[in-house]
C-alpha cells in the first residue's frame, strides 16, 4: 500500500503567525481572525482539501526581545494581538464532520486538573477530533506575566511536562471506568461511584488528589502533538506524543531528526511508527510554474522584515538589533527555544540572511512550482528523510490553503500519496486506523484502571 501523506495546516489565533507583513496583502482575511466566520470558512476549505487537521498555535507572551521592547512585535502584529486557540474549536467542529484540530497549551502556566477538563470538554464537543500540541513555553514575557521572575531552565520544564502529563493521563486514562456512567432507562443512577476513581497524586509539582470533572470522551486522551526539536524535547516527544511538529530547514537535518525519534520512541517500548513525524513546509503555487513564481513575487513585496526579526529574536532569545545586517549572527546556547539556536547553528547567518531568505521562508521547507513541481518535491522529502508529511504555513490565509487545495490536491490524489476520502471515526482513528484509544504500549496505558476495558 502506498504511504499517505499527512497534512496539517498551520495557523494561530492573531494577524501574522509565521510570515510577517502579508496580512496586508489585499487576498490575505488575516485580519479576521477575530471573526467566527473566518474560522467557519478556514475549516471548511481544509476538509474540502481532506487536511487531516488544522494545527493553531499559541503563545502566552510577547516577542519583546527585538529591541528590548514589544514595540516592533506590535507594529508588525507579529503574534500579537493573539486570541485563545481552543474557543474558535467547536464552532469548527459544527461545519465540518472529519477535520482534526489541534490545539497548543502550554504546560508552564495552568493546572493540569482544569486543563484536563477543558479537553475532555472539546473531545466530547468535537466527537473525537481533539487534539493537544504540548509545549513547555519559551518566552520570558510569558513567565513573568504568569507571576514568575523570568522562564524556567529548560531541563525543569521538561520535568514538569513529564509529572503534567502524568497528571493528565492519570485524570484521563485511570480515573473513570468505561461503564461508569449510562443514561439507560433501567439505569438507577446516571454514575456509579464504585468505578469512579480518585488519582491521588501527590507529586513534586503538583497535588491532585480527586477524581476528573469529566465522564470519558470517545478518545480518553486527545492525540498527543508535540513540537520540542531539542535533544530533552526530542526524548519528551518520544515517550508521549503521537504527532512530531519539526521545523527542518534541510532534508539532511530532518533525516537525523526523524531517525532519532523513532529510535528514542522504539526505546522506549513503543512501535517506531506510532508517532507521525510532520515537518514545517512552506508552498507557494499556482496553476503554471510562471504563476507560482508571480505569486511568490507578489507576496515577497508584503514581508514585513522588522516583523520577521522581531519573531526570530523570540525564538532564538537573543536581540537581533544589536547586529548590523552583514554580521554573522552568533547565537549562544539559552533557556528559550534550544532546537532554533541547535538548527541555525554559530554564525552561519547573516542578518541579511534572515531578512532576505526568511522572511517567507520561516519555518521548514520551502517549495514555490506548479503542482506537479511541488508534489515532485513533497514526495522526495517524504521519501528522502522517512517524514510522514507536514504542517503547511500559509503566506496569506485562506488563500495559501485554497492555492493548495485546488491545484496540488488532486496531483498527490492522483499519484495515489493521497487520500481520495476520509475515514469515520475519532482524529486518532483517523490517523492510525486502530481506534479512539491510545495503544497499550504507550505511558499513558499504565494509569488505566484494571477494570476498565481499554478500548481501541
Amino acid at each position: 500500500m502506498t504511504r499517505q501523506i499527512v497534512l496539517n495546516a498551520f495557523d494561530m489565533n492573531c494577524v501574522a503567525h509565521i510570515v510577517a507583513g502579508t496580512w496586508r496583502h489585499p487576498e490575505s482575511q488575516a485580519v479576521r481572525y477575530k471573526d467566527i466566520d473566518y474560522w467557519l470558512d478556514l475549516a471548511k476549505v481544509l476538509e474540502r482539501g481532506l487536511f487531516d487537521g488544522l494545527f493553531i498555535a499559541d503563545v502566552l507572551g510577547i516577542y519583546d526581545v527585538y529591541g528590548g521592547g514589544p514595540a516592533a512585535a506590535l507594529r508588525s502584529g507579529a503574534q500579537v494581538p493573539v486570541n485563545d486557540p481552543l474557543l474558535v474549536v467547536p464552532a469548527m467542529a459544527t461545519v465540518t464532520k472529519h477535520l482534526g484540530f489541534g490545539v497548543t497549551a502550554a504546560t508552564s502556566f495552568e493546572h493540569p486538573y482544569s486543563f484536563a477538563r477543558r479537553m475532555s470538554t472539546l473531545d466530547h464537543l468535537t466527537k473525537g477530533r481533539v487534539g493537544w500540541n504540548i509545549v513547555t513555553g519559551y518566552l520570558e514575557s510569558a513567565a513573568q506575566n504568569h507571576g514568575l521572575d523570568t522562564i524556567t531552565p529548560h531541563a525543569d520544564r521538561y520535568d514538569i511536562a513529564d509529572e503534567y502529563t502524568e497528571v493528565l493521563y492519570k485524570l484521563w486514562e485511570g480515573s473513570w471506568e468505561d461503564d461508569a456512567v449510562g443514561a439507560a432507562p433501567d439505569r438507577a443512577h446516571y454514575a456509579d461511584p464504585a468505578k469512579v476513581h480518585p488519582i491521588a497524586h501527590d507529586g513534586r509539582h503538583f497535588r491532585v488528589p480527586g477524581i476528573h470533572l469529566c465522564e470519558p470522551s470517545l478518545q480518553r486522551t486527545p492525540v498527543l502533538y508535540q513540537a520540542g526539536a531539542s535533544s530533552r524535547g526530542r526524548q519528551f516527544g518520544a515517550e508521549n506524543a503521537e504527532v512530531i511538529f519539526i521545523g527542518a530547514p534541510t532534508k539532511e537535518i530532518l533525516r537525523e531528526a526523524v531517525a532519532d525519534i523513532r529510535a528514542r520512541a522504539a526505546a522506549a517500548g513503543r512501535d517506531p511508527y506510532d508517532v507521525k513525524i510532520v515537518n514545517g513546509h512552506v508552498v507557494v503555487t499556482g496553476s503554471s510554474e510562471q504563476a507560482a513564481q508571480a505569486r511568490y513575487d507578489e507576496f515577497r513585496r508584503y514581508t514585513d522584515p522588522e516583523g520577521a526579526l522581531a519573531l526570530w529574536s523570540g525564538w532564538l532569545g537573543t536581540d537581533l538589533s544589536r547586529f548590523d545586517l552583514d554580521d554573522p549572527v552568533a547565537v549562544t546556547d539559552n533557556e528559550f527555544l534550544k532546537s532554533s539556536v541547535e538548527m541555525f547553528g554559530q554564525g552561519q547567518w547573516t542578518l541579511r540572511d534572515f531578512i532576505d531568505a526568511k522572511a517567507i521562508d520561516a519555518e521548514g521547507g520551502f517549495t514555490v512550482g506548479s503542482p506537479s513541481q511541488v508534489a515532485d518535491e513533497l514526495q522526495e522529502w517524504v521519501e528522502e528523510t522517512d517524514v510522514d508529511g507536514f504542517n503547511l504555513t500559509n503566506v496569506i490565509t485562506p488563500g495559501s490553503f485554497v492555492d493548495f487545495v485546488d491545484h496540488v490536491v488532486p496531483e498527490l490524489q492522483r499519484r495515489g500519496v493521497y487520500k481520495t476520502a476520509y475515514d469515520e471515526g475519532t482524529l486518532r482513528h483517523k490517523l492510525f486506523g486502530r481506534g479512539a484509544r491510545l495503544p497499550e504500549t504507550h505511558r499513558a496505558a499504565r494509569y488505566r484502571h484494571a477494570n476498565q476495558e481499554a478500548i481501541r
